[in-house]
């Protein structure tokens, strides 16, 4: 009897702790509750920055996808990573400038977007959805990117993964590229978890051969700009504000157009008429009015979908941003003072603090923005060719943008407008300096990274600079950040001027008249280098790539290579609807030779999903010094991938909140039949 007399208080019990459970797995931030980062698996696979990842790309008619390239479609191929097929996956080349230099210079080497879930959207890569293949073009270090992405990652920053790949096409060699995590719906989950917010990536300037921006650009008549005979347009259309292009307008370029060796006293802000840059007010962030169509160059780039609310969000979070109002609700306050640190140590000016106002992602969540990191190939003085390495090394911290003011870019404004936030930035930038520069972290890493991709880079086929070149250039990167990492210090200290208008003193300046800032690459050295016979950068003198139906030995090698390597998915290739709404021509087939079904044993050392094969252990041939591969290639085709994270995962823990009450019900049910 005393167990019926209380059961109503008890089931009433049971059935809030369950309520309570849902709401606190639903809206856990909202209940202020910390959240992390998800971990999808991908991150200590492809991104495991300890070796260089071997990548294999297998594609039918290899030779017709090269000549396409500039129109960027997506075409079916296979990829093999560091041993592991996946198939059905869609390949494409990707730029801006770089993808009309490439053309240029008469090479192949385009850099690439990886698509694994283009044709099935369960298709993945240990929950990667995209990766680019970066190509390394006007960057003889091989890591501007790669340094800029690390430094970010590891001062907190929300930015990409990356990781080195040795890339092969069917087998043969094609060259050391960077892979670089795709700011897209896998990026999002692993920052920001399966309640992300809104993502754009803002950009005006019609320059370069990429999709949408930049189509039909012509480098020649960029650089044919000139000051006094400039009449203010800009190719394909764009003008420069305030009318005429003034002198020197891009870091090392002159008014006549032609690549000089200064630059303004200050370290070489460079400003526009009216302290604007190239790119609309909307890029740089700047607040106008409550219209969308003010806003066309931000809501046209989201890669997210966006609402009406979602627009208003934002509008209203740059407003308050440009009165620098309520900065707490509107801004993630550290996290973007934090990427301004590394940002404005690096000195990429093609970016939204230079003349360009592109190359950013902004990310928006609940009204509080963000930046993430884009594209730092043209880093420490590459863009537009800037000369005076000692300017650069001593480039002013408080005034870091160049082709503006620092007002004209909102988005990094509100740091100096106020003190308390200018005395976090230099905080924050002390630590950078100490952590990752007086502790010797820096130079151990890039000395180790030089020795890793060095044997790579030596025989890379189709590389833009000598091996001569590159050792020079990643010399010279090192000596370069460690005087800009003295040249802060003494900025922090006072030692030396930290804004234009305090170095007009350069008493102190650190001294780096003996650097050559080109030896780095930047965009006025395209190339140049030399490559082995057979992979010249002439087109049509490029190595035949095995085709489907040809005989030779080269391709029977290829073939039976990759007969074991690309075993059969859990995705039926019978010409069935998939989920998604684009199929892939032929979908499942593969180059003569290389089927997707594959009768009797596998050969030795391959293992998993061959029809009646069983796995045989054996040496791996594939291995190279500093690149990891497994001795046994595992054949797992994206069948269970562990690591794998649906963006239900809310419904995970509703279905568990559900059986609790369901449980709850069934307990007062049965003690009630007892009472």
């Amino acid at each position: 009897m005393s167990t019926s007399k209380h059961i109503d208080k008890i089931c009433c019990m049971v059935v809030a702790l369950a309520i309570v459970l849902g709401m606190l797995f639903m809206n856990a931030e909202a209940f202020g509750i910390e959240t992390k980062p998800q971990t999808l698996g991908y991150e200590n696979r492809l991104f495991d920055t300890s070796k260089v990842h071997a990548v294999d790309i297998v594609m039918d008619d290899w030779n017709s996808f090269i000549e396409t390239c500039s129109n960027e479609e997506y075409a079916l191929c296979s990829v093999v990573i560091d041993g592991e097929a996946f198939r059905n996956v869609a390949i494409r080349a990707k730029g801006n400038t770089s993808l009309t230099q490439v053309r240029s210079l008469d090479s192949d080497r385009y850099s690439f977007k990886i698509e694994f879930d283009h044709y099935d959207d369960t298709n993945l890569y240990y929950g990667l959805d995209k990766v680019c293949l970066n190509n390394i073009i006007q960057d003889n270090t091989y890591m501007k990117d790669y340094l800029a992405y690390q430094m970010m990652n590891e001062f907190g920053v929300a930015s990409p993964l990356c990781s080195y790949v040795n890339i092969t096409v069917n087998g043969e060699e094609w060259g050391l590229y960077l892979a670089v995590e795709a700011v897209e719906e896998s990026f999002l989950q692993r920052n920001y978890k399966s309640g992300y917010g809104e993502l754009y990536k803002p950009d005006s300037i019609s320059m370069g051969g990429g999709r949408g921006n930049g189509k039909d650009f012509d480098m020649d008549e960029f650089e044919g700009i000139t000051g006094e005979n400039a009449e203010g347009e800009m190719p394909n259309g764009g003008t420069f504000p305030g009318g005429e292009m003034p002198d020197g307008a891009f870091p090392g370029m002159g008014g006549n157009g032609e690549q000089n060796s200064t630059i303004p006293e200050g370290g070489g802000n460079m400003q526009l008429p009216g302290g604007m840059g190239m790119g609309g007010e909307d890029v740089s962030l700047i607040y106008s009015d409550d219209h969308y169509s003010s806003y066309s160059n931000i809501f046209n780039s989201a890669k997210t979908n966006i609402t009406d609310q979602d627009k208003d969000r934002l509008i209203a979070a740059l407003k308050s941003m440009n009165e620098q109002t309520n900065l707490d609700a509107c801004v993630d306050i550290e996290d973007v003072i934090r990427y301004f640190v590394v940002h404005n140590f690096v000195l990429n000016f093609d970016s939204y603090t230079g003349l360009m106002i592109h190359n950013y992602y902004l990310y928006e969540h609940d009204g509080q923005l963000s930046m993430i990191p884009w594209d730092y190939n043209l880093a420490f003085g590459g863009f537009q060719s800037q000369s005076d390495a000692t300017s650069l090394v001593n480039y002013p911290i408080d005034s870091p943008v160049s082709g503006g003011t620092v007002d004209s870019r909102p988005m990094i404004a509100w740091i100096f407008g106020s003190e308390e936030y200018t005395e976090m930035y230099h905080t924050l930038m002390a630590e950078l300096m100490a952590d990752y520069f007086d502790s010797g972290h820096f130079s151990e890493m890039i000395d180790s990274v030089k020795a890793m991709i060095s044997p790579f880079v030596e025989s890379d086929p189709t590389k833009f600079c000598t091996y001569e070149e590159f050792e020079k250039g990643i010399d010279t990167l090192k000596e370069f950040c460690l005087l800009r990492a003295e040249s802060i210090g003494g900025q922090l200290d006072g030692r030396i001027g930290s804004t234009s208008e305090a170095q007009t003193d350069k008493t102190n300046f650190v001294n780096a008249d003996h650097l050559t800032v080109s030896d780095m690459g930047s965009m006025g050295n395209m190339g140049g280098g030399s490559r082995p016979d057979g992979m010249g950068s002439n087109r049509g003198e490029r190595p035949s790539m095995p085709e489907n139906g040809a005989e030779s030995e080269s391709t029977d090698a290829v073939a039976a290579s990759y007969w074991v390597s690309l075993p059969s998915t859990s995705t039926e290739t019978d010409g069935s609807e998939n989920s998604n709404s684009q199929t892939p021509p032929n979908m499942g087939e593969m180059p003569d030779g290389m089927q997707g079904d594959f009768p009797g044993e596998p050969p030795d050392g391959i293992q998993g999903g061959f029809p009646g094969g069983s796995a045989q252990e054996s040496e791996s041939n594939n291995t190279q010094d500093g690149m990891q591969r497994p001795d046994n290639v595992q054949g797992g085709m994206n069948e269970s991938v562990p690591g794998t994270v649906s963006a239900n995962k809310e419904w995970v823990l509703l279905i568990i909140s559900v059986l609790v009450l369901g449980a709850g019900l069934v307990f007062a049910f049965f003690f009630k039949r007892r009472g």
